[in-house]
């Protein structure tokens, strides 16, 4: 039998939790309500679900927008799905810069929200790396992550700096996301995101004329306004 994914509910209004809890539930969703951040990390530290559904306004020190970070930097693969009452267009932009994978604006209907997280579960499973995974075709290239290299079609070596090696290594764990530029420099870089850092940018410049055909119009390592950059595998 199959299992029924998990999903975690951080809410913290007792009738929106335990309504979306009861409605997810009658739909072969195993799912976990919890009210506010602390709750949320007890929960995450005794098992990772499938999917978060996260409030972004939430009480004490961390709002949903910071717990959403600490979430991608603790996998790349749990689903993130913010809830908001705010209709600004910002907040959906700063939803996805934090590494969330959709938004969804309150009040929703409850078929819209169980449709979202079909969609993302669905996602979240095709574009899941496993660990044993060793090489990932990028456009026409392959990198292997065992051995740390490139190689073009021609099956010839492309050097990479140490660098340029671990954006690509996060983009292949992380296909058809958007990642912010903070969030690229903090994972590669192992420092604080400075807002005038163009390391990344540099870099991506650099990656692009290794890799895509024509690097003035990058299909392989595309961006994506507002938010950063997102790695496209190639049709199979």
């Amino acid at each position: 039998m199959m299992q029924q994914p998990s999903i975690l509910l951080v809410e913290d209004d007792a009738f929106q939790r335990k309504a979306s809890e009861a409605y997810l539930t009658q739909h072969d969703l195993k799912v976990t309500a919890v009210e506010n951040g602390a709750q949320m990390r007890r929960q995450i530290s005794r098992a990772m679900p499938d999917l978060v559904l996260l409030d972004v306004q939430l009480p004490g020190p961390e709002d949903g927008f910071a717990l959403a970070r600490w979430l991608r930097e603790t996998s790349t693969r749990v689903g993130i799905i913010m809830l908001t009452a705010s209709a600004d267009p910002v907040d959906k932009v700063l939803g996805l810069e934090s590494g969330a994978d959709d938004y969804v604006a309150k009040p929703y209907e409850p078929r819209e929200l169980l449709a979202r997280c079909k969609s993302v579960l669905r996602r979240s499973v095709n574009k899941s790396t496993p660990s044993r995974l060793e090489r990932v075709r990028m456009g026409g290239h392959m990198l292997d992550l065992s051995k740390r290299q490139l190689v073009d079609a021609e099956n010839g070596d492309v050097p990479l700096t140490s660098g340029e090696f671990d954006i690509l290594k996060t983009f292949a764990e992380n296909p058809n996301r958007p990642l912010s530029r903070d969030w690229l420099l903090e994972t590669t870089s192992h420092r604080a995101r400075d807002p005038f850092d163009r390391a990344i940018d540099l870099r991506i410049t650099r990656i692009r004329r290794k890799i895509e055909p024509a690097p003035d119009k990058p299909t392989v390592i595309r961006t994506v306004r507002g938010v950063g950059y997102m790695f496209v595998p190639p049709a199979e």
